[in-house]
């Protein structure tokens, strides 16, 4: 697994996608793979966020042309619903951003849902480790447009980029479930249509609530035009405010330690899943005991976890 990753570091686009497959894949070779990371924490984190069908993978697509222009290396998680048949990804995004298949300064990678809610795969943070020891100097990760819930993004990302367009809904009514209120810059894209200035407005009108007392980041609104390239600049501008403001106060930080909280919660949870797979005939008999009434589900739980402590 250290070679592996040596070679990945070099520049091998096998021996990356391989090491991506690790993780992803959840092999025993994983912890392995994960020791041998350095934290070098240098790498741009960006999530693009918002509901299907606003514009997410072509405004993904346009802040890769734009960074490049910039010399700097780039690369793209794109978390995709889960095939139900495979549990791979479905949809595969790359599809759409086709234009940088060619470019060696980029490196796009889909990857399946695997059935999680909140828009990431559980193994898009040691995905995003990896390809910030191999030396990104951005990484974007495209979740998956879930919607409302989409809310996991915040702790994986140093900027959340929430996506919305005019025609896609009601804009503040995802404020009802939280996803606008997690957004560091908001983009009104396909501003060339009809009913985005209203968008604006709506945005403004939120944000004006939601901050006239409050002493930290107010979110920037941002119209594009993802197709055309018309915005992109102005767009890339406030990812680098808010970048520079989340160092200095030290909000990037406070990400960091949540990043490493919720990977450490979902680390716990996978073993305990693990050990519950490994021992499915104790699993099986607590269960017939939580039927029959025998038990509750309080004390089969206390079981689970004294057996899993002696192990």
């Amino acid at each position: 697994m250290h070679s592996l990753l040596e070679a990945a570091v070099t520049g091998d686009g096998r021996a990356l996608g391989k090491a991506l497959s690790v993780i992803e894949d959840g092999t025993p070779e994983l912890a392995d793979l994960l020791s041998g990371l350095p934290d070098s924490g240098t790498a741009l984190l960006i999530g693009v966020t918002g509901p299907p069908g606003v514009g997410k993978s072509t405004t993904t697509g346009a802040l890769i042309a734009e960074y490049r222009k910039q010399g700097l290396r780039i690369a793209v998680l794109a978390v995709d619903p889960s095939s139900p048949v495979t549990g791979g990804a479905l949809l595969g995004d790359r599809i759409r951003m086709q234009e940088h298949a060619l470019d060696e300064g980029v490196f796009i990678r889909s990857m399946s849902s695997r059935g999680q809610l909140g828009g990431l795969s559980s193994a898009t943070q040691a995905a995003a480790k990896i390809l910030d020891a191999v030396g990104f100097d951005v990484i974007i990760v495209e979740t998956v447009g879930v919607g409302q819930s989409e809310v996991d993004v915040v702790n994986a990302v140093d900027t959340v980029v929430l996506v919305l367009a005019p025609g896609a809904g009601d804009g503040v009514q995802a404020a009802k479930a939280g996803i606008l209120e997690i957004a560091d810059v908001y983009v009104v894209n396909k501003a060339d249509r009809d009913g985005a200035e209203g968008v604006v407005r709506e945005l403004r009108s939120m944000i004006g609530l939601g901050s006239a007392n409050s002493k930290t980041w107010t979110p920037e609104i941002v119209t594009t035009v993802a197709t055309t390239g018309q915005g992109l600049p102005d767009l890339v501008k406030a990812i680098s405010k808010h970048h520079e403001w989340a160092v200095s106060s030290g909000e990037r930080g406070l990400r960091s330690v949540e990043r490493a909280k919720l990977n450490l919660r979902r680390a716990v949870l996978d073993s305990i899943t693990e050990h519950m797979n490994l021992n499915t005939a104790t699993l099986n008999s607590l269960s017939t005991q939580v039927a029959s009434g025998s038990i509750s589900t309080e004390l089969a739980v206390q079981q689970i976890l004294q057996d899993l402590n002696n192990s």
